[in-house]
């Protein structure tokens, strides 16, 4: 593995077996899944647009597509829940957890509303309609 590399050799050893099959169902050949893990790797963590990803991870396409289905039929899912569990049974995870509620904030209409303002405020997206409607009800 080389420095630029995301995934180490250990971790794609165990999630290799977790992603879908490489068989193509039609057409021509797939774009190995670790090139693909990686550039997905690479996007997120850099936060960059799917079409400025570098050409050594494959069409920026393949990569955006390939995401999207392994979002859509659970595949992340999958390897999240295989590598969580093998992290418990080997203790290396802290189940411990916080909850900061300085972070937890609520719509500001969602303050003391009556229910039928509740109704009329989501018939709205904001704006000046929003602005009319409360000077209505407060004359």
């Amino acid at each position: 593995m080389s420095d630029r590399d995301v995934i180490s050799d250990a971790l794609w050893e165990r999630i290799e077996p977790l992603l879908p099959s490489m068989e193509p169902q039609r057409g021509g050949r797939w774009t190995p899944h670790r090139m693909v893990l990686e550039g997905i790797a690479w996007r997120f963590r850099t936060g960059t647009p799917w079409r400025d990803v570098p050409e050594r991870f494959g069409s920026w396409n393949t990569l955006h597509k390939r995401h999207t289905r392994w979002a859509d039929d659970g595949t992340y899912e999958r390897l999240h829940q295989h590598l969580l569990g093998e992290a418990d049974r080997e203790g290396e995870l802290d189940w411990l957890v916080s909850v900061d509620s300085t972070i937890v904030r609520a719509h500001q209409h969602a303050a003391g509303a009556r229910r039928e303002d509740v109704l009329t405020v989501a018939e709205h997206t904001g704006g000046s309609v929003e602005l009319q409607e409360s000077a209505r009800r407060a004359r």
